[in-house]
């Protein structure tokens, strides 16, 4: 196969692109190096098109394998044909090969073969060719009748030809092939209740269908899971009628003594074997297809949380909410160094309540706490109501957030955080990770199993490694396009730079703890397993801001050094002059001046890097989630009962899926604002408006206190 014209095509690339992106990926190279320092040679595609390409290269790359696997095996059995080896490379999907390889893998006991066991395959040949002038069928069977073979009988003999007929018929690839298309386009998935009296959130699959070519992932999804637990039967509807006409027009040929019987062992094949397979591959792939949907989907929410902008320089006050247990309370300094930690009562007696109120009053004037960050889970709302309540009695110059402790207890209970806080218990751990994720949701995030954070639809019924694999590319595009800071970042951080093994990232901290802080890029050398591949991969990312050479602070990669110090000599400037930031409109005329090309020509490097530098050189220690609309903090607290219909409210959307986008208003409770509501125009997907993090001004259309529901709309009012 040729990969690069596949590719080319697919993705609509030139085939210098592809080729060089499949060069780049062989040599072991990872995405997030190849999207950024490799640009020229790829023509600045980004790291998620580099990631579906080399997903597809290896997609093809096992096509291809078990194509020459099955080309060999039919070899092995003297069975290749030109005929068939034309089909297998022609092939497009392994669907197509294995049904190519079917009737020639092996196979447990069937029917059919037990029949030829019996020696009746030559009848079945002799009735399959349906001749004009053939004998009825069963006079062929009574030359086959054998007592010591258990064929007793010519019907015996006729109902084992039939089952070989039957086989040879649901083994031919082409019927599959036309079978499936055309079910694919045509057949309706149906689910019924196991018991109609059962009530269950599946209650609107109790009776349901819809054609299996317009079904919405969710839905395939939510029944798949009511199939799961039991409570919905599902099956897919396709017309039986249509459908044998297709084995039919294959198998029987009018005219002949035979063709009846060949009709009912077509009839046979189609029931028996045929359609049950048939009806299992058109399952697999609607969830598959709609597992493909949730992930992207999942990937582009967890993009955008992990991108958040950070709430930078600010001591924060982390409140892990709880009813019995009390509320763990946390204060972290700018940089998350845990300061103080306790637990109080603010559910309690009024006695409770003015001694949290006291704590916390006394932690926050203490230490200058500026931000105050509320976990969302159980006790949130009764905690947020105190803490609004507090910061208005004391005319406190404080602001909290409310923010999503998904996962906060999976890290806090993790060996990662007993490592981290080995004297404190695993709540107060939660209530630390919820203070950090308001100043750095990345940094800490990144601690967490992606499927435990909580910005997906249905992620625990998705294919375990596709997953992990999907999200992990996820956050390694986020910890790469940030950078990270070479003297502060964690062992799990720091593992998911490019290059940087598990391993790797401990000898680095290691390192750390024994020499003191990094003084410069080229000192990562020093560290123990960190050898010139891994340091080319991951140098660019790290920063070291303690550096005397200002480039270690930027996303300026070693390499491009000197290219950097050649640019700033062409333009009249030196190293010094960046840090100083004296120049940075003067640096951005005198290159509009000189032409881009032109300048990248003269410093050897392409167009594409001679603006990375640039970009660099103008802010070095930059963090690109700085030019984000920051997050909406929050001084004063709304209750459900207070919502009515019509009122404005802005909130910061929670989640997206894919009927719409959950959205923090200020109370307990998110809203949703359905898909149809999210603008005046059509939309196919909430994601191509919204994402997470978007501050939105929202408008209240209904309330429902009972089933805690909040209806929300984004559209003009009319």
């Amino acid at each position: 196969m040729d990969f690069i014209s596949e590719l080319s095509e697919q993705f609509k690339l030139k085939p210098w692109q592809v080729e060089n992106v499949i060069k780049l990926i062989d040599e072991g190279n990872t995405i997030p190096f190849i999207a950024r320092y490799r640009k020229e040679a790829h023509g600045s595609l980004d790291d998620q098109v580099l990631r579906e390409i080399s997903e597809r290269l290896s997609y093809l790359r096992g096509l291809e394998s078990r194509r020459e696997e099955v080309k060999a095996l039919i070899i092995g059995l003297d069975a290749m044909t030109d005929e068939i080896n034309a089909a297998l490379d022609s092939a497009k999907t392994l669907a197509e090969i294995e049904d190519i390889y079917r009737p020639f893998r092996p196979k447990r006991k069937t029917r059919a073969s037990i029949a030829k066991e019996k020696g009746l395959e030559p009848l079945a040949i002799e009735i399959f060719e349906q001749k004009k002038d053939s004998k009825e069928p069963l006079v062929l069977a009574e030359q086959y009748i054998d007592s010591e073979k258990s064929v007793e009988t010519a019907d015996d003999a006729l109902a084992g030809a039939m089952d070989i007929i039957a086989e040879n018929i649901s083994d031919d690839a082409g019927i599959r092939k036309r079978l499936r298309v055309v079910a694919m386009a045509q057949s309706i998935l149906c689910s019924k209740a196991t018991d109609p009296e059962k009530d269950s959130v599946y209650a609107q699959y109790y009776d349901f269908k819809e054609p299996v070519s317009k079904i919405a992932d969710h839905r395939v999804l939510a029944v798949d899971r009511g199939e799961k637990e039991d409570f919905l039967k599902v099956t897919i509807d396709f017309d039986i009628d249509k459908a044998k006409n297709i084995v039919y027009s294959v198998s029987v040929k009018e005219g002949s003594p035979c063709t009846e019987t060949v009709r009912a062992a077509a009839d046979d094949a189609y029931s028996r074997l045929i359609f049950p397979s048939i009806e299992r591959e058109i399952r697999n792939e609607l969830t598959q297809k709609a597992c493909d949907s949730a992930m992207k989907v999942f990937s582009v929410n967890l993009r955008q949380l992990l991108m958040q902008p950070p709430v930078k320089g600010k001591v924060a006050l982390g409140l892990d909410p709880g009813y019995r247990t009390g509320c763990k309370v946390a204060v972290v300094d700018e940089t998350g160094l845990v300061l103080a930690t306790n637990v109080i009562y603010p559910t309690h007696s009024g006695t409770k309540v003015e001694e949290a109120k006291k704590i916390i009053s006394s932690l926050i004037k203490k230490y200058g706490v500026e931000i105050i960050s509320i976990g969302n889970g159980t006790a949130s709302k009764e905690t947020e109501m105190f803490a609004s309540n507090l910061i208005k009695q004391e005319n406190l110059r404080v602001s909290y957030m409310v923010v999503s402790e998904a996962g906060a207890s999976v890290y806090s209970a993790s060996k990662l955080a007993a490592q981290e806080f080995p004297e404190f218990d695993v709540t107060l751990r939660s209530a630390v990770s919820i203070a950090r994720r308001l100043q750095d949701p990345l940094a800490e995030l990144v601690k967490i199993d992606p499927k435990a954070i909580g910005v997906g639809q249905y992620q625990h019924d998705m294919p375990k490694k596709q997953l992990d694999e999907a999200l992990g590319g996820v956050v390694e595009d986020c910890v790469n396009t940030v950078g990270v800071d070479l003297n502060t970042a964690s062992p799990s951080l720091l593992s998911r730079v490019s290059g940087v093994s598990g391993a790797v990232s401990k000898n680095i901290v290691s390192y750390r703890e024994e020499n003191g802080a990094f003084k410069s890029r080229a000192e990562l050398k020093k560290v123990s397993k960190l050898g010139p591949k891994a340091f080319e991969q991951c140098a660019g990312f790290l920063r070291v801001a303690e550096s005397r050479n200002v480039l270690d602070n930027t996303a300026v990669h070693p390499e491009s050094y000197s290219a950097a110090k050649e640019l700033l000599e062409l333009c009249g400037y030196s190293l010094n002059d960046v840090k100083t930031g004296d120049i940075r409109e003067k640096l951005k005329a005198r290159i509009e001046e000189i032409g881009e090309e032109n300048a990248a020509q003269k410093i050897g490097v392409g167009v594409p890097t001679l603006q990375d530098i640039v970009t660099e050189l103008l802010r070095p220690g930059r963090d690109p989630r700085d030019e984000l609309p920051p997050p909406l903090l929050r001084a004063d607290i709304l209750d459900m009962k207070d919502l009515k219909p019509g009122m404005e409210l802005d909130g910061t959307v929670r989640n997206v899926i894919d009927f719409g986008a959950f959205v923090d208003i200020g109370v307990h409770q998110d809203g949703l604002v359905h898909v149809s509501q999210i603008c005046d125009k059509y939309i196919k997907h909430p994601s191509e408006v919204l994402k997470v993090g978007d501050i939105v001004k929202v408008r209240v259309l209904s309330v429902d206190p009972d089933k805690k529901r909040i209806s929300l709309t984004m559209r003009d009012e009319k």
